[in-house]
């Protein structure tokens, strides 16, 4: 895809962010790789339904302006773009948004790492859930440092989700389908709660998830949920319990 269809495409689809709640106006960011290995990077301060092409910035992945308005200040949570295409060379594209249910899951300390929908797990694999971390900050960037090198789609506790494709397209997608799950998980557990795939189910989609290419090197579903049910115990006990 070359810059210009490129800026095109970030645009349209910062639009539809913005259309879909996935953010709200001024939130959110998203870069993309060019084809001579600098970023295109959403400006800081743009309402996202309205940014022009010509207001993305270019910006070499040591985090120096090489391109945009004379101001040329990228998103603020440029550190966090940055160190996913430190940790991930084959990584095209980024998206830092707001998904509202994702959001709310967080706050009620619900993760998304239970295996619940097939498809989410084929293609988003396991999704983890940072500690909080003060948003525009580089506490955002060591939150998903190692988290990012064996997952597609984070969420941060409190503040929003991150996402990460092999281009713009696949980054957009899986924030759709992160925020659908989230929707579907979020229903279900009014609804009385949700049931968690059978181990047997499990396996089988992680096989597809890693025949069509999906999976990360090092990811581990059942590690994972271990850790994070030791944590949640020991936050239940308090400090007099530990």
């Amino acid at each position: 895809m070359d810059s210009a269809v490129l800026r095109r495409r970030l645009v349209e689809l910062a639009r539809r962010m913005v259309e879909r709640e996935l953010i709200s106006s001024l939130a959110g960011n998203l870069s993309a790789r060019m084809p001579d290995g600098n970023l295109l990077v959403t400006p800081s301060g743009v309402n996202k339904a309205e940014m022009p092409p010509d207001s993305l910035l270019v910006i070499d992945t040591d985090g120096n302006c090489l391109g945009g308005d004379q101001s040329c200040t990228p998103t603020s949570e440029l550190p966090m773009h940055l160190e996913v295409y430190r940790r991930r060379p084959e990584a095209g594209a980024v998206i830092h948004a707001h998904p509202i249910s994702c959001v709310a899951l967080s706050l009620a300390g619900i993760s998304l790492l239970p295996p619940y929908i097939p498809e989410a797990l084929v293609i988003l694999g396991p999704v983890p859930t940072t500690p909080y971390a003060t948003p525009a900050s580089t506490e955002n960037r060591d939150a998903i440092a190692e988290l990012i090198e064996t997952h597609d789609a984070i969420i941060l506790a409190h503040h929003g989700s991150l996402t990460v494709g092999r281009d713009i397209d696949e980054a957009y997608y899986r924030l759709e389908i992160l925020e659908h799950t989230a929707r579907t998980v979020a229903l279900a557990h009014q609804l009385g709660g949700p049931r968690e795939l059978t181990p047997a189910e499990v396996a089988k989609l992680l096989a597809v998830r890693e025949r069509l290419g999906y999976a990360r090197p090092g990811e581990d579903l059942l590690r994972e949920r271990i850790a994070a049910e030791v944590k949640r115990v020991l936050l239940d006990l308090g400090p007099a319990g530990w």
